[in-house]
């Protein structure tokens, strides 16, 4: 139903905004984390670790992000800033490393096509 559509929405649109540092920053600061009401929604929303609802979600560094989450010394450490630059750091660091690899890995398999066209022949 139409209701149940909107709650997904947004529980998805949510989720993947906890893979930007930034914004669990924002809302360290604001004091989101303190409230144990919110605490138990982020506990609630690891559902989304199980494969029909993972799916549909784009950022996969939300997910470790909710795991963290679930600590309470990190979302105490979330208040400083130096923290969540240092997390956007790591996560630029990552994307980098993993998309030379990736750069690599299909390149050594074309190349491996490649022999194998050539020798087929």
């Amino acid at each position: 139903d139409a209701g149940n559509r909107l709650r997904f929405q947004l529980e998805l649109e949510f989720v993947q905004c906890l893979a930007n540092p930034n914004y669990l920053n924002f809302l360290a600061q604001r004091g989101y984390f303190k409230d144990k009401a919110f605490v138990n929604y982020l506990k609630y929303l690891l559902y989304w670790k199980e494969p029909e609802y993972a799916k549909y979600l784009k950022y996969p560094q939300c997910f470790h992000m909710l795991e963290l989450l679930q600590y309470e010394h990190f979302r105490k450490e979330l208040v400083n800033a130096q923290c969540a630059k240092f997390i956007d750091e790591q996560q630029i660091l990552h994307w980098q490393h993993y998309s030379r690899k990736r750069m690599r890995l299909q390149q050594a398999l074309a190349e491996q096509q490649q022999q194998n066209n050539t020798s087929g022949k």
